[in-house]
């Protein structure tokens, strides 16, 4: 299926500059259309804010391909539709008796999408959710395909996972699964915000998966715990706890919105796909009420950040829906935000006031960039591509990777080339 005209992200401030939004309904007819553009890009959910799926060739969605889920016989991993969104997936592990470690707020993002641009969770024990990829088919310029797997191409499979859209078009992926297991949730009130930094290891060590939310001027905070009903509990529940209290009803991450929508809490167990999100998956996000931005750093840095964002308080809160603070543990993935450091993430939902966000956005970098902060690969950063590609490591070797399997540049885009620029990677492989 091909449509035409503006096609617009999910928040409505980015306009796609493709004529043609094709939708293939087969691997073949997905084949066959990468085959003959000249210039192409995925669009997934469009759940990015930036212009990393911009493009002026055209952009296939892969909405239309038949989904997969394919549980391998040891129960290790299970092979699926890279197009397929993450509440899709994870119906269909849980029924089958399995389980993700971790998913992401919004159970509503492809799989692809989130992990090209290493999306996450939280836990302290919980990499990005691309750290749990063992394998990947991507479909090259030529409409050639290409399999990378962990059992034997696992350096270049992780500089492949976070790949920003540049790779080639990936139809599927093979992700590490384990037994299905059950989350309770409980939310606190009113903590200190000074607490947050006294006491930061014991808050993010007491759940398998916590969230803050703040806006940073109201020196309160609320805390969300998600407890593994088979991993040792919450604080005392019903009890105050760090000068929080517990909450006796349903809570919305943004203080205003009614939480209708939004998982069970309470403490009352379910499966862990109905839990680990914050919104539940037949709730449709609106679209065009905001504008998101996040830093991730390293956990060391978290106390000298959470003064930082405090100083500027006054700035952010007018303009601030939420923030929110999340741990992410180190992994090897050569793009992701917390390669090779245990980090702190700290995520902003903002008003749809992109002169006034930008503004509030620059000062927090300014202050945030010298600890170490990396800004998320799909959303609003102001900082310059080569300060961000020089805070990686192998970004060198990504360039390279990106050279062998898209020589002539049809996945690229201006947003890959302002990190990537593509003849100073053509001339190192000469």
């Amino acid at each position: 299926m091909l449509t035409t005209g503006a096609t617009t992200n999910w928040a409505g401030n980015i306009t796609f500059g493709a004529a043609r939004l094709h939708h293939p309904a087969t691997p073949g007819e997905l084949r066959r259309i990468v085959g003959l553009a000249d210039r192409v890009r995925v669009l997934g959910t469009g759940h990015s804010f930036n212009r990393i799926a911009d493009t002026d060739g055209d952009l296939v969605s892969l909405d239309r391909l038949p989904p997969r889920v394919e549980i391998a016989p040891d129960g290790s991993t299970a092979t699926i539709a890279a197009g397929m969104r993450y509440a899709q997936v994870a119906e269909e592990l849980h029924t089958a008796g399995y389980a993700l470690a971790n998913l992401a707020s919004l159970p509503h993002i492809t799989v692809a999408g989130a992990c090209a641009t290493a999306t996450h969770g939280s836990g302290n024990v919980q990499r990005c959710l691309a750290a749990s990829v063992a394998g990947l088919e991507i479909v090259g310029p030529e409409g050639d395909v290409t399999e990378l797997r962990r059992d034997n191409e696992a350096d270049r499979l992780s500089g492949a996972v976070v790949g920003l859209g540049g790779l080639g078009v990936v139809t599927s992926m093979t992700l590490d699964i384990e037994p299905a297991y059950e989350v309770a949730q409980w939310v606190w009130t009113g903590l200190p915000l000074d607490r947050l930094g006294d006491s930061f290891d014991e808050i993010f060590a007491a759940a398998y998966s916590v969230s803050v939310f703040t806006d940073w001027q109201s020196d309160e905070g609320v805390v969300w715990l998600k407890c593994r009903t088979d991993l040792p509990g919450p604080p005392e529940p019903g009890q105050p706890w760090l000068g929080a209290r517990p909450a006796d009803r349903h809570h919305h991450p943004v203080p205003a919105m009614p939480p209708l929508h939004c998982t069970e809490q309470l403490g009352a167990p379910g499966p862990w796909h109905e839990r680990l999100p914050h919104f539940r998956p037949d709730f449709t996000p609106s679209n065009g009420d905001e504008l998101q931005s996040e830093l991730i750093l390293p956990r060391t840095a978290a106390t000298e950040a959470f003064a930082a964002l405090r100083s500027l308080g006054d700035r952010i809160a007018p303009v601030v829906q939420v923030s929110e603070v999340r741990t992410v543990a180190a992994d090897d993935l050569w793009l992701s935000p917390a390669y090779g450091r245990d980090s702190v993430a700290l995520h902003f939902t903002w008003v749809p006031d992109h002169a006034a966000v930008i503004e509030v956005v620059a000062a927090m970098e300014e202050l945030l960039l010298p600890l170490g902060a990396r800004p998320h690969w799909g959303k609003l950063t102001t900082v310059a591509p080569e300060r961000i590609v020089a805070s990686y490591e192998r970004a060198a070797d990504f360039g390279r990777l990106l050279a062998d399997h898209d020589p002539a540049g049809k996945f690229r885009n201006p947003f890959l080339d302002g990190f990537f620029p593509a003849d100073s990677w053509r001339a190192d492989r000469q």
